[in-house]
């Protein structure tokens, strides 16, 4: 009998497929005395065996998906799977102390984790806890007889349900296979939500109780659009689904018609449709959606899909193919954003109670510890710069104070290539992400010294309604078209309006086609979000008028009082 789930619309589309289940099996066990030893040495034997096979698949895998470089740390896991010492180690274990395999393993594998993560002065040693641990838990899954889930070798057509996914989980997804996921929890903001848009592959989050629900191989039709999940669906549903993706696919024609135009409003006023994008992997979807600029790529996904710090020459590439990429069309460029729920196992960070209001992007690149990291960063962008127009975006900026820094350094290894003798641009516009409310109350000050604003709402709204963006208990905080939210947003463009700078925006509400016609009446310059909302974007845009929309934003900031009331006069303004 089918069954209907209500979650949150992340990601538009379509899609009917079995349910693969990325959840993480029950791995715990009991400590047992044994007397038929070597039959527990037999059945880790077989487990060792089992574990390489699978490890030397998805090598193979990662191999041709992500290159040989980034499949280099199965390499790694293999060696740990073949280490006669601790193999030894753990045969002993179980001989001396007559325990089952499970058990036996545990107790050398964490002696060994703990020894290695002890080693505060060696990242080498510490990155081989994190390897050991990871082997261990695949060896013991194969003694309990359950299944690890791996994403990047499903080789059939799924729906992934998962309780979340992690931007490495997601970055992980092989949209050939992969026909969209849900969640059980999550936010149109969160950033599997983001790169599901980018992936185009529909998504619905924040279900609350999808993995409860849900077997590995149900069957699941998933429409994006409407958030709507339907277990075990009837042929009469399928076939209802069916038909909305046709009507979907129908619209996107239509759309796809606009590739080409210019993004102008019925009046014939232009505004600037970008992109935003994780890897030069993305330009293609940039490309096909009709994208004018990249409004902001995200460099920590170079430094989260590589087993250790990206060089300067590896970073000097990736941006070399997004500036070319670009053809001389503006590239925004953000400065690594790690820490909140992005982490690196090769950067140590400290335990925060809130990291999402701790220690994270520039607050790192500023520091002692990330001084090298920031360094090269600079080096590699400001080498590549000569490759197209770059413009360099630093993120969490809450003081004037740390802009200055930032940009000193900019300046400091500027200088330090050319007196090198290597050329680089001197167009480089450095500006601002505008994520914390300090910042967007000062942006006069700020827009004095800066090159352009970039505003990125996912994180100026939680910030401001003091409102986790993941956490669905509070969900009903995230409001973009608070008044207070508006206003901040205001505040920003006409401060670099004052001082001849541009504002863009590079957050999800930058492409949410009920903020679009306030952002246009306010005289934002640069809408930056996921490719496949530019098109539907650029459809609507053509059916403003930009003084019907500037009456509008007016009357929405000094006439409504809650969220719900700026909405209805968006639908006035717009029906």
């Amino acid at each position: 009998m089918s069954e209907m789930l209500k979650g949150i619309a992340a990601s538009d589309g379509v899609a009917i497929a079995k349910a693969y289940l990325l959840v993480q099996p029950d791995l715990s066990f009991s400590k047992t005395s044994v007397e038929d030893t070597a039959a527990e040495e037999a059945r880790l034997d077989d487990a060792l065996a089992k574990s390489t096979v699978e490890l030397q698949a998805i090598r193979e895998k990662a191999a041709q998906s992500l290159g040989e470089e980034e499949a280099q740390v199965f390499d790694a896991h293999l060696m740990v799977l073949a280490d006669p010492e601790m193999i030894g180690q753990i045969k002993q274990n179980i001989q001396d102390n007559k325990v089952n395999a499970e058990a036996g393993l545990k107790e050398v594998t964490d002696m060994y984790i703990g020894m290695f993560e002890a080693m505060d002065d060696n990242a080498y040693m510490q990155e081989r806890a994190a390897d050991i641990r990871d082997v261990a838990k695949r060896v013991l899954a194969h003694l309990l007889g359950v299944t690890l889930p791996n994403p990047s070798m499903i080789n059939e057509e799924v729906i992934v349900v998962a309780h979340d996914l992690t931007p490495s989980d997601t970055a992980q997804l092989d949209r050939t296979y992969v026909k969209a996921f849900v969640t059980d929890i999550g936010g149109r903001t969160s950033h599997s939500a983001i790169m599901a848009r980018s992936l185009e592959i529909p998504a619905i989050v924040g279900t609350m109780e999808i993995t409860a629900k849900v077997k590995a191989g149900d069957i699941l039709a998933v429409n994006g659009i409407d958030g709507d999940v339907i277990l075990d669906p009837t042929d009469a549903e399928k076939a209802d689904f069916e038909a909305k993706g046709k009507a979907y696919a129908d619209l996107k024609a239509e759309w796809e018609k606009l590739k080409n135009a210019k993004t102008e409003t019925a009046d014939g006023k232009h505004f600037e449709l970008a992109a935003n994008i994780g890897t030069p992997k993305d330009l293609e979807g940039v490309h096909n959606n009709g994208g004018e600029a990249i409004g902001l790529y995200r460099t920590e996904f170079l430094y989260m899909d590589s087993p250790d710090f990206p060089t300067e020459e590896d970073q000097y590439e990736a941006y070399k193919a997004v500036l070319e990429g670009m053809d001389g069309k503006p590239v925004v460029v953000r400065t690594m954003d790690i820490g909140g729920d992005k982490e690196l196992p090769y950067l140590q960070l400290p335990h925060e109670m809130n990291p999402f209001l701790g220690y994270r992007a520039l607050r790192i690149s500023l520091s002692e510890q990330g001084d090298d990291m920031f360094r090269t960063q600079m080096r590699a962008l400001l080498r590549a710069s000569v490759h197209g127009n770059l413009r360099i975006m630093f993120p969490m900026v809450a003081t004037l104070k740390e802009f200055r820094a930032a940009k000193k350094i900019f300046d400091e290894e500027k200088q330090k290539l050319v007196s090198e003798g290597s050329t680089v641009s001197d167009t480089i516009q450095v500006g601002i992400m505008i994520e914390i409310p300090a910042a967007a109350v000062i942006a006069d000050k700020f827009a004095k010294e800066v090159d352009f604003f970039s505003v990125g709402t996912n994180d100026l709204i939680q910030y401001t309604m003091a409102a986790d963006r993941m956490n669905e208990r509070v969900s009903y905080l995230y409001q973009p078209y608070n008044p207070s939210i508006l206003r901040l947003i205001k505040n920003v463009i006409d401060a670099a309006h004052a001082e001849g700078k541009w504002a863009g925006m590079c957050g999800e509400m930058a492409g949410d086609q009920t903020a679009v016609p306030l952002l246009v009446g306010m005289g934002l310059d640069e809408f930056s979000m996921s490719a496949t909302s530019i098109l539907k974007t650029r459809s609507l845009m053509k059916r403003l008028d930009t003084t019907k929309m500037a009456e509008l934003a007016d009357r929405a900031l000094n006439e409504c009082d809650t969220m719900e009331e700026v909405v209805e006069l968006v639908e006035e303004y717009t029906k």
